[in-house]
Parts: structure tokens; C-alpha cells; sequence
């Protein structure tokens, strides 16, 4: 296993500079809204982006838009037992525990040259009326510990499409900074995102092509 995170300069995604710290407690807990300025969400997904930050914790988000109808979108997002259909980082997954609702435990395993070998996963929140997703990491051969993400759909304003937000927690490994943490995981985030725009505009096509 790499003792670091073994970092490439050149496929770091730009992290976003607009944050804002929602409210400081007397510890070391910090309530941060990771999202950049200029992205408006609806209220009725805007709170499951703030997350509770430890003072050894990195806290980001990606946003990304697919031309594609809400409702294509997150019937590949909603697959829990199947995030590997775009998340290419990924080989295989297996469900350990449950039947897709909340509580489900998922076992991932990592394709070769990323500094991990498995993940096991729990299904946090699936609300099939708001579009929101949300696992933390619990257990597995990796460097990311305490990882939590959340993923939200909503329509773009223009109504035609989609607009997808991902953000996450997680700790800092030893050794590793916060901005390196934070642009390393944005990278893998926006992989995924990209693949999953694709995946999801082409089903869009289909499904248009043969509606009559």
C-alpha cells in the first residue's frame, strides 16, 4: 500500500475558492458550506451540502450539468449496488447487507495504480422525491478514513437539464496537506461526474430517439 497519495499535478481539478463557514463552535467542529459562489441551489437540497468539518478534515464540492432530464440522471445515481456503471475508478461492487434502502451496506473494489484496494460502504440517505444520495466510508484498504459524501440533483435553470452537486468530507492522511487532500479527491469527484454526463446524455438521446 502507497504510504501517500501519490498525487499527479497535471489531472488536479481547480477547487473552488469560495467557501463559507456556516457557524464556529467552541471545538474544533466547523459547519462549512463547500460550494462556490454563483451556484444556486434550492433550499430543499442546499442544507444536505453543509457538512460538519474537523480541524483534520477537508471539506469540497463539484458541480457539474448534463443535458439530460432530472429523472435519467439519478435512475444511474439512485443504483447503489452500481456505482461502477460510471464511477470508472471502480471494478466491481457488491452488496454485503441490505436491499438498497438505507442501511445498505456495499464492498467496492478499486482498479489498480489509486492508493486503495477496497471500500466498504453505507448507504446514508436515498430520497427518491429530492434526488438526494449520501454514503460515508466505513471500513476497507484505503487512505481516505471518515469519508462522507453527499450527491444532489435538481433541474438547471433553464429546465432542459440537470445539475449535479457532490460534495464531501474527509480526513487528511498522514503526511498530506488539506489543499492536496481536497484537490485529489475534486479529481476522482469530477471523473466520475464527467463519465456520468455522458452515460446520462446518451440514455437521454435514446429515449428521445425512440419516443414517437
Amino acid at each position: 500500500m502507497p504510504s501517500s497519495l501519490q498525487l499527479q499535478r497535471p489531472l488536479t481539478a481547480t477547487i473552488a475558492g469560495c467557501h463559507q463557514k456556516q457557524a464556529q463552535s467552541t471545538t474544533t467542529l466547523t459547519r462549512f458550506f463547500p460550494l462556490p459562489c454563483g451556484v444556486s441551489l434550492p433550499d430543499t437540497v442546499a442544507t444536505y451540502h453543509i457538512h460538519t468539518m474537523g480541524s483534520n478534515q477537508c471539506c469540497s464540492a463539484v458541480v457539474q450539468a448534463i443535458e439530460a432530464p432530472v429523472e435519467t440522471v439519478w435512475s444511474v445515481v439512485r443504483r447503489f449496488d452500481n456505482p461502477q456503471a460510471y464511477k470508472h475508478f471502480l471494478k466491481s461492487c457488491q452488496v454485503i447487507v441490505g436491499d438498497g434502502n438505507v442501511g445498505t451496506l456495499r464492498e467496492v473494489h478499486v482498479v489498480s495504480g489509486l492508493p486503495a484496494a477496497s471500500s466498504t460502504e453505507r448507504l446514508e440517505i436515498l430520497d427518491d422525491e429530492r434526488h438526494v444520495l449520501s454514503f460515508s466510508v466505513i471500513g476497507g484498504d484505503h487512505r481516505l478514513n471518515n469519508y462522507r459524501s453527499v450527491t444532489t440533483l435538481h433541474t438547471s435553470p433553464n429546465g432542459n437539464g440537470t445539475v449535479v452537486v457532490e460534495s464531501f468530507v474527509v480526513d487528511i492522511p498522514p503526511g498530506n496537506t488539506r489543499e492536496d487532500t481536497c484537490i485529489f479527491v475534486d479529481t476522482i469527484v469530477r471523473c466520475n461526474l464527467q463519465s456520468l454526463a455522458q452515460m446520462a446524455e446518451t440514455m437521454a438521446r435514446r429515449e428521445k430517439s425512440s419516443s414517437p
